[in-house]
């Protein structure tokens, strides 16, 4: 009698998967550094902002501080894809990420010397915001060259966990250090915080992008061929729509402080939970994302995921229920990082190296532009009508409009991970 022995089933993973931190050092130095530093900065972007109101205690000045690092994230977002698309990747991220400890540096020395200058604040700010558009695209478009394709999916879900951390822990700390030792202790640390970020560029491989041809290799790369590339390509353009319809039609944060007194009664602990609650749920998504790898058609989780994130915020406009309208909030936040997973992934995989940079600028165009346009609309319409209408009507908005971009590109939902096609 032959005995057989059968291979124990896999069981499904439920946590975000490790993999690309375990087996691949290059990718697990670039992701720790950057996971501190995006620390840092959520302290420092805190700190900046409460030494703005205490010099000039007024809100219009720290409402400016969005504005000094929106141009140049706009601006150089796209110059930082071109240029990453023409130089060593890793020297460009190099480069930026000293730039941007400098800048701290000199936050630091600014406060032990006792300088109180809204103007140097505010050049700071900008300056660091440029130093972030050149670097964001470099460090972005590595990611495809240190980790096999099957790997890209579990390494955008650690990154979603990267930034949400920062935007949770990093203004908790930083309001804790300068509550404690001020904001000369606050910036240092960020200054501190940044040699992480150094010290993973400068382990690096050179990181040339893969210029096919001898007279494209002579070429510098341009911000039209860019877009005219992605012009040309209807699932990259829809990773970019999509999260548009998002950020746009269905982004309430604006509302927050209106929405916690008018519904729930409540006060500014109210507005910063409401705050923290897509944060949070962002979060949690990256945790339990280990599922998300076995996923192979990445166009329809996004539609999805988006769709989800609209009908989430929805909801969440007609609850006045505070736990409620969190929970609403979190799972809206938690849609956020599926879709923010699948559409860097496509990104990564279905653009050639010698474009990667250039759409990574555009991505951050997209990110930086698409809430502050969505505060404009929310606040807009809840004016000119209710905040309900507000929230509800943009949640709708963006189901519908998901769906109709979704019947316009159909090919879009039918995109495979094993045959990734732009």
């Amino acid at each position: 009698m032959t005995e057989t022995t059968e291979q124990p089933a896999r069981r499904p993973r439920i946590f975000a998967d490790l993999t690309p931190l375990r087996a691949y050092p290059d990718y697990r130095r670039l992701w720790f550094g950057n996971t501190v530093s995006w620390i840092g900065q959520g302290m420092t972007a805190l700190a900046v902002s409460l030494q703005v109101y205490d010099i000039t205690g007024s809100a219009f000045s720290v409402g400016l501080i969005g504005f000094c690092s929106l141009v140049p994230l706009v601006v150089f977002g796209l110059y930082g894809g071109a240029v990453a698309d023409t130089v060593d990747r890793r020297k460009l991220g190099l480069f930026s990420a000293a730039g941007s400890f400098l800048l701290a540096l000199v936050l630091a020395l600014a406060t032990f010397a006792g300088v109180e200058n809204v103007g140097l604040l505010y050049a700071i700010v900008a300056l660091q915001a440029v130093c972030f558009a050149l670097n964001a695209p470099a460090r972005s478009s590595m990611i495809a060259r240190l980790l096999p394709p099957e790997q890209l999916p579990a390494a955008n879900a650690l990154s979603s966990m990267t930034t949400t951390t920062g935007a949770l822990v990093g203004p908790m700390l930083g309001g804790l250090i300068v509550g404690w030792w001020g904001y000369r202790a606050a910036y240092t640390v960020d200054a501190v915080t940044f040699t992480a970020s150094l010290y993973a560029m400068w382990r690096l491989p050179s990181m040339l992008p893969d210029r096919k041809a001898e007279g494209e290799a002579r070429k510098r790369a341009s911000v039209t061929d860019g877009l005219r590339f992605l012009g040309t390509r209807p699932n990259l353009r829809m990773t970019f729509f999509t999260d548009l319809c998002a950020m746009v039609l269905a982004h309430p944060r604006a509302l927050f402080p209106v929405v916690a007194v008018v519904w729930y009664g409540g006060d500014a602990r109210t507005t910063g939970m409401l705050v923290a609650a897509p944060a949070l749920g962002a979060l949690l998504g990256g945790v339990f994302s280990g599922w998300l790898g076995r996923i192979r058609r990445h166009g329809l989780a996004v539609l999805l995921a988006v769709g989800s994130w609209g009908a989430a915020i929805a909801v969440f406009g007609l609850t006045r229920h505070l736990w409620l309208g969190l929970l609403f909030l979190a799972l809206a936040g938690c849609a956020d990082t599926v879709s923010m997973v699948f559409r860097n992934t496509m990104l990564q995989a279905a653009v050639p190296d010698e474009m990667r940079g250039r759409l990574q600028g555009v991505f951050i165009v997209v990110v930086a532009g698409g809430p502050r346009l969505g505060d404009f609309l929310a606040g807009s319409v809840a004016d000119l009508t209710s905040p309900a209408v507000a929230v509800v009507g943009g949640g709708a908005a963006c189901v519908v409009a998901v769906g109709l971009l979704a019947l316009k590109w159909r090919g879009f939902a039918r995109y495979d991970a094993r045959d990734p096609r732009p």
